[in-house]
């Protein structure tokens, strides 16, 4: 297996595991808040999404998808489509439902981008995965940028998990 089939495997196995915190979520409580937790799950999966995009952008070039995203002040989210402010790093996730994406539609646009972050990292050359690029204050590889995005979906798992018991949906095993 090739560097970049370990790095979209990655990417798409973290799809995976995360995938399994969403259920019993719907349209109904996908905008849920609980007490003293970050994020409900409608920002995570927009928040996600727009993360694995800026990462594809450098790798295939192509910009966020229109379809998806708009680019607002924090409240021009849809049913359809996510308002970048409104899931960028920082932003604070409110609960009224018309802003986000329905949940079908959420969970369908993470998954997109997923897809998007696996296939740019196949068809990327070892050049590309080594280039260096501005991420937040600091610098990385491509390569080492892939990989940190398999432990952002990770950590964004792990507050999916707490919100599954603030919200007592119940475990996800049993």
């Amino acid at each position: 297996m090739t560097r970049h089939e370990i790095l979209a495997n990655a990417v798409t196995e973290s799809r995976d595991l995360l995938r399994r915190y969403l259920k019993g979520f719907d349209d109904t409580n996908h905008t849920k808040q609980a007490s003293n937790l970050p994020n409900h799950v409608a920002w995570t999966l927009g928040h996600l999404a727009l993360i694995l995009n800026r990462v594809s952008e450098k790798l295939d070039g192509h910009p966020l998808p229109v379809d998806r995203f708009v680019k607002g002040d924090g409240s021009a989210g849809d049913r359809e489509r996510f308002d970048t402010e409104s899931v960028a790093f920082n932003s604070k996730p409110i609960g009224e439902p018309s802003r986000y994406p329905a949940w079908p539609r959420c969970v369908q646009i993470f998954d997109a981008a997923i897809d998007r972050l696996a296939n740019a990292l196949r068809q990327a050359t070892d050049q590309q995965l080594d280039s260096a690029t501005r991420w937040g204050a600091g610098e990385t590889t491509i390569g080492n940028l892939a990989m940190r995005m398999v432990f952002h979906n990770g950590t964004h798992a792990g507050q999916l998990a707490d919100l599954r018991r603030a919200l007592h949906m119940g475990s996800i095993f049993g």
